[in-house]
Parts: structure tokens; C-alpha cells; sequence
């Protein structure tokens, strides 16, 4: 009596589980892309960054353009003068209060530079688009991540309805051996074995909830959700592999599109700016001033009691710096900056590729393994049902009899690692190759 009540108690269990399971929400991953294409705080913080360095790539951020400053002053003075002629008697004027007014137009302007303001704007241009491609960099670092957990979900699901089902070949072992127990074809110890088993692959099925919810919520953070424990399943319900990826063509996407090396050149050729940059020095300098104002003049004392003037002025200046001591160590250390943005380039795509090499090797590994579980997916099932005949009819003892069922269960537990591991290296495939972005459109 003792052990139905508790049968009853994990069953009601596994079907309360069950009928939340149901109603959770369904979505696919493209809708998990889409929404987190929009709330992902990674992309959202570097969407912000993208649109600062291109606030930045401007020719006035970069000194082309010339600074017109609008300036007004008022000066007055109270002096005490004396004047003594060498002719004649000395002369003192202590009320000369004297007063200036002047407002202008001031004008400043580098005509010239060494093109160092046009090296400026390049590298302000090449940061521009190192934005853009640090955007998605992150973008398809996000892809990648929710991809493998949605299918991760997926993995946990299955692995999940697995534990089920080893629950309900335990509980319909535990029920034939209850009532062969009860007619004497059973031993206590044959009884009791069962029992634990059945308790067994019921705890393991409780225990496997918990990754289920643990993926669950890790979708819901990737997406940025709000209700960080809303429910929701995966759309699939099983792990979908793309079997027809080629070598020859993830190569040639690698060199041509791999965010990483786009973005290595691009810092190649912002060593290169500011070595253009340094070497500007070596040339003169041609800056423009230029004004218009106009200044009043008060004089307290003297023959002319007020002065105005009125009118524009301008002004070239040339010059050439000589030597100020650290130009030729900075153009050496330009140079060598430009060699090493160089290796790093060179170290960055050989480590893609050699990643590329692994993946793609067990890629093709896993692929072969996911043919040769599901034969043994097959002869597992074949087998279970052998051995389930010979124990209903008595010629199997129970201890073989679970050696079959784990048989069977440990079948589906590598065919479905295998595909899940295939799927894992199908998308550092795609990431590496430049085309993890082909998710959102599947």
C-alpha cells in the first residue's frame, strides 16, 4: 500500500510537469534571434559605440576645417603723466582716463600640414568602420550563443522525455514484477530491485528538469526578457544538421569574411595613418589668420579725445619645424607598430584557420558517430523488446532485463550528444566562415 501511494506521488509528478511543459510558450529561434537582435544589451551597448565613432569621422574632428571665434573686450586706465620737455617747464596731467572698446571676428585656419589633417580623417574614416564591424562582431557572437542554446534546450528537452520513458519502462517493470511477486514467480529481492530502479530513473527525470529550466532561463538573458523565468519551448523538437557544408568554400568565406581579420586590417591601416602622420613633420606648416573688428579709443588727456578703427585683416604663416628631438624615434616606432599590426593579422588568420581545421575534422567525426548510434539506436530497440518477451514470460532475470533498458537508454543518450556536438561545430563553422548571420533567415 505504502509503495502505490508513493508511485502515485511521482506520477502525479511527472504529469503536473508534463501539463506545465504544455503550457509554456512555443517559439522558433528565429524568433528568439529577432527578439534578441532588439533587447540584447551587448548589441545595444555596441550599436551606442558604433554611433560614436561615426559622431567622430568628421573633417572637423580631424582639423580640416577652419575656427571662426567672435570675441568683444573693454579696457580702461587712470595713469598720472609727466612730461618733461627739455625746453620749458615740467608738465603733469594726473586725469588721464583713458578707455578701449574693441569687438571682432577672429579666423584661424591650417592650410597645411603635411597632410597630417587628411591622415586624421582617414583614420577617423577607418574607426568608422571598425564600429560597424565591432557591431557585428557582437551580433554574430550573439547569434552563435543563442543558436547553441536553443538547440541546447533542445538537447535537454529530448534528454528529458528520454528519462520519461525510462520511467515508464521502470514503472511497467515494477508492475509485472509486483504481480509476479504476489503469484511467487518473483523473489522479495527480485521486487525490491525493481523498485530502486524505478526510483532511480525517477529522481534522474526529476534532476533533469533542472537543466531544462537552467537553458530555459539562459535563452530568456541572451534575449534580454524581462521575466527572466518566462516559460517557453523550443519550436523543434529535434536537432537539425546541416550535413552539406564543404571545406573548399568555408576556407575561402574565412579569408573573405571573417569579422576578426576585417577588423585586423583595419588596424594595419591605422598603423600605417599614423606613421603617414609622423612623417607629416618633416614638412613645413602653412596656417591662415585672418579678422574683422572694430576698436574705440577714449583718451582722457592729450590733443585726441577718441579714435575708431575699422576694418579686416589677414595673415599667412610658414614655418618649419628644425628639430625638436623625438621625431625620429617616433617614426621608428611607427614603423615597427606597422610590422606588428602586420603579425598580428597573420597570427589572427592562422589561428582561424587551424580552429577552422579542428572543427571541420570533428565535424566530419561527429557526423559518422550520428550514423552509427542510430543503428544502434535500432538494434538497442530490437534488443529491448527481446528481452521484454523473455521477461514476461520468466526466462529473464530482472538484472539483465535492466541491462537492457539501459542499453536502449544509453543508445538515445549518444546519438543524441552526437548530434547536439555536430550542431556545436556546424556553427563555429558558420561563425568562423563569416555566415552564422544565415540563422535568421532559416
Amino acid at each position: 500500500m505504502v509503495c502505490m501511494k508513493y508511485l502515485l506521488t511521482i506520477l502525479a509528478a511527472i504529469g503536473i510537469a508534463a501539463n506545465v511543459a504544455a503550457q509554456q510558450n512555443i517559439i522558433s529561434l528565429k524568433e528568439c534571434l529577432e527578439t534578441g537582435l532588439k533587447q540584447n544589451y551587448d548589441i545595444l551597448i555596441s550599436r551606442n559605440e558604433q554611433r560614436i565613432s561615426e559622431n567622430n569621422a568628421t573633417a572637423a574632428n580631424a582639423g580640416m576645417l577652419p575656427s571662426l571665434a567672435l570675441s568683444a573686450g573693454y579696457m580702461t586706465s587712470a595713469d598720472r603723466t609727466d612730461t618733461t620737455p627739455r625746453e620749458g617747464d615740467k608738465v603733469v596731467d594726473d586725469a588721464a582716463f583713458d578707455q578701449t572698446v574693441d569687438v571682432g571676428l577672429s579666423l584661424n585656419w591650417t592650410l597645411f600640414n603635411g597632410m597630417s589633417v587628411r591622415a586624421n580623417y582617414n583614420k577617423l574614416r577607418e574607426l568608422e568602420q571598425m564600429g560597424e564591424l565591432k557591431t557585428r562582431l557582437t551580433i554574430e557572437d550573439f547569434v552563435a550563443n543563442l543558436t547553441a542554446e536553443y538547440y541546447n534546450l533542445i538537447q535537454q528537452t529530448l534528454r528529458l522525455k528520454n528519462f520519461r520513458y525510462a520511467v515508464s519502462l521502470s514503472r511497467e517493470r515494477l508492475r509485472i514484477t509486483e504481480a509476479r511477486y504476489q503469484i511467487g514467480d518473483f523473489s522479495r529481492l527480485d521486487l525490491l530491485q525493481a523498485r530502486v530502479d524505478f526510483n532511480a530513473d525517477s529522481s534522474q527525470y526529476m534532476s533533469q528538469q533542472e537543466a531544462v529550466i537552467a537553458s530555459r532561463i539562459r535563452i530568456n538573458e541572451l534575449m534580454a526578457n524581462k521575466d527572466i523565468n518566462a516559460k517557453c519551448v523550443a519550436r523543434d523538437s529535434v536537432i537539425k544538421v546541416n550535413g552539406n557544408l564543404r571545406w573548399e568554400e568555408l576556407s575561402a568565406q574565412m579569408t573573405a569574411n571573417n569579422v576578426s581579420l576585417l577588423i585586423s586590417d583595419h588596424n594595419t591601416n591605422i598603423s600605417m595613418l599614423d606613421l603617414k602622420a609622423v612623417k607629416s613633420r618633416n614638412y613645413p606648416y602653412l596656417k591662415l589668420a585672418a579678422g574683422y573688428g572694430y576698436t574705440l579709443n577714449r583718451f582722457g588727456s592729450g590733443t585726441t579725445k577718441l579714435r575708431g578703427t575699422l576694418g579686416p585683416n589677414v595673415g599667412l604663416n610658414l614655418g618649419f619645424t628644425l628639430f625638436d628631438g623625438n621625431r625620429r624615434r617616433e617614426q621608428r616606432n611607427a614603423k615597427i607598430e606597422v610590422e606588428n599590426a602586420i603579425y598580428e593579422r597573420n597570427q589572427i588568420e592562422q589561428s582561424l584557420q587551424a580552429d577552422l581545421a579542428n572543427f571541420w575534422q570533428a565535424y566530419l567525426n561527429n557526423l559518422e558517430v550520428v550514423k552509427l548510434e542510430k543503428q544502434n539506436v535500432i538494434a538497442a530497440k530490437e534488443n529491448y523488446e527481446i528481452a521484454m518477451e523473455r521477461y514476461l514470460l520468466g526466462d529473464l532475470p530482472g538484472i539483465e532485463m535492466r541491462e537492457a533498458q539501459k542499453s536502449l537508454l544509453d543508445a538515445e543518450e549518444r546519438i543524441l550528444t552526437a548530434e547536439y556536438n555536430t550542431k556545436l561545430c556546424e556553427i563555429s563553422l558558420m561563425q568562423i566562415s563569416g555566415n552564422i548571420l544565415q540563422y535568421l533567415y532559416e
